[in-house]
């Protein structure tokens, strides 16, 4: 009897995520994909040059911008969780070109031979399920990255935003892309993929209020890229794009002491403030018609899974059974087949919940 209470609490849990899941539609908000967004607001492209042949993608396990004019994404936003980040997935590495991409994009040919790495913009390791895990390898998730930068710093500084999440128990809000100055930007391939001169990653721990920027040149030249800490203020002004819209330009402008690894963020120890950005130009500020507006464009694709796709982590990851102090009698073996085919049964409903919310 307790295994069956124990199958009917899995099976409420996803009807009820079902049901909250196809309310969605009709509720305040557009779709599930503004969760990836600090209070459901996206980023704003305000440089006008940014805005030619642009995409919007929501994939699983973040949302991007995605140009058709660099074939790269110019922002990926992703909310990470300590319940998110607490599922471990192996690595499968599944790297393709986006068919969502409406325009030009990038193909795998292109990084073929260029000496530069296919660099994730929302890391594989941030993932929850089997699908954000293939979307993270998209190419529109990409950027040509150095192999200094991308498999030594890029890599600590992903551990460090991890361990601010896990091992402080907060959730935080990440903005990560690449930045393109000058006007003789190099490329690669035959589709002429834009190389980006540095890579940036913006973070928001709302309830702690560690917020700032990572900004990391990417230059083939430099042995070991050094890694700047910016103000989102400062960052906004480099880019072109409000990064946290719905922020005000006071929180903008502190610089805390972000880690650059892991090893630097301690379960009980305070992330303090560095210093105040009193000099850069913050974005623009947006108005609600904009924020609505971008909100639209954001809608789950096909292979969308959202909040189903945790439930079913949820029951995979479900004990079968309790152990007890007490010694206990042998179950019938037709009890025990009975448990199984309930479980069956129930993985079968929340996958058929799970088609019809595509």
């Amino acid at each position: 009897m307790a295994t069956f209470t124990s199958f009917s609490r899995i099976l409420c849990l996803a009807l009820a995520s079902a049901a909250t899941s196809s309310m969605a539609a009709t509720s305040s908000k557009a779709t599930p994909c503004l969760d990836q967004f600090y209070q459901e607001t996206a980023p704003q492209l305000q440089r006008e040059s940014l805005k030619k042949d642009t995409t919007a993608l929501c994939l699983n396990g973040f949302n991007a911008m995605h140009s058709g004019v660099s074939k790269t994404s110019f922002w990926v936003a992703e909310y990470l969780t300590p319940e998110r980040l607490n599922v471990k997935i192996k690595r499968e590495d599944s790297f393709h070109e986006e068919d969502l991409v409406q325009g030009a994009r990038a193909t795998l040919k292109d990084y073929r031979g260029s000496g530069y790495d296919r660099g994730h913009m929302a890391p594989n390791a941030d993932m929850p399920t089997k699908a954000a895990q293939h979307d993270s390898f998209s190419l529109a998730n990409m950027v040509p990255q150095t192999p200094q930068n991308n498999q030594q710093v890029w890599r600590e500084l992903e551990e460090g935003v991890r361990a601010l999440v896990t091992k402080q128990k907060q959730d935080v809000y990440v903005i990560t892309g690449p930045e393109y100055l000058g006007k003789n930007i190099k490329t690669i391939g035959d589709g002429k993929v834009l190389v980006p001169t540095a890579t940036y990653k913006a973070i928001y721990a709302p309830q702690s209020g560690v917020i700032g920027a990572y900004y990391v040149s990417n230059d083939m030249s430099e042995p070991k890229p050094q890694v700047e800490l910016l103000s989102i203020c400062a960052l906004e002004e480099k880019i072109g794009i409000n990064l946290f819209p719905t922020l005000k330009d006071s929180e903008k402008r502190k610089i805390y002491h972000l880690p650059l690894k892991a090893s630097e963020v301690k379960a009980n120890q305070t992330i303090t403030l560095n210093t105040t950005d009193t000099k850069s130009q913050c974005a623009t500020a947006v108005t609600q018609k904009q924020i609505q507006t971008t909100q639209k464009l954001f809608q789950p694709s096909a292979s969308y899974e959202g909040a189903m796709a945790d439930v079913l982590a949820k029951i995979k990851a479900e004990p079968q059974s309790q152990p007890t102090t007490e010694p206990k009698a042998a179950e019938p073996q037709s009890q025990s087949t009975e448990s199984s085919g309930l479980l069956k049964i129930i993985m079968e409903i929340v996958q058929f919940l799970l088609q019809l919310l595509k």
